[in-house]
């Protein structure tokens, strides 16, 4: 081993340790080694101030348990989208409240659906609906919602916010 790598300090090892976690990181995005990142940097202050090998190990093992055990669960939570149980993209379309801004026919017709306007078609062959009617959206074919009768429960979703 060369001697310039030899007698570098061991918090540079940890930084390095931490740098190369992260990037792991950056190709799984599970925050696994995220977390494993922090626990480095963690050691490597402590390893700055002259503590043992050891104890840096140490260290590092329960301070990258306690962040994969206490901090990821939570994070993880609040990163994820699939965690709320929703769908996203265009199957995060169907299900949803549009209101109808052109009339609706088997042919064709334009909606606001999650804040956007978007081509519509009627379901059902002879089915129209009028301008301010509110209609589910059954499925999505390219970009046409393809709608039909709402439900009275149903409420619109809209991104816009309410007039001042």
């Amino acid at each position: 081993m060369p001697e310039w790598l030899r007698d570098s300090p061991q918090w540079l090892w940890w930084i390095g340790a931490a740098l190369t976690f992260g990037i792991v990181e950056m190709t799984t995005l599970d925050l696994l080694f995220l977390m494993l990142a922090l626990g480095a940097l963690v050691t490597a202050v402590v390893a700055g101030a002259g503590i043992g090998i050891i104890w840096q190990v140490l260290l590092f093992a329960v301070a990258s348990g306690l962040f994969v055990f206490a901090l990821r669960p939570v994070a993880l939570k609040y990163l994820r989208l699939e965690g709320r149980g929703g769908p996203m993209g265009v199957a995060g379309h169907v299900g949803q409240t549009a209101t109808v801004l052109e009339p609706v026919s088997d042919r064709d017709g334009l909606v606001k659906l999650r804040g956007e306007d978007w081509t519509a078609r009627a379901e059902l062959e002879g089915q129209t609906f009028a301008t301010g009617d509110l209609v589910t959206v059954v499925r999505i074919d390219g970009a046409t919602a393809v709608v039909a009768a709402s439900t009275p429960e149903d409420k619109p979703f809209d991104l816009e916010p309410p007039p001042a």
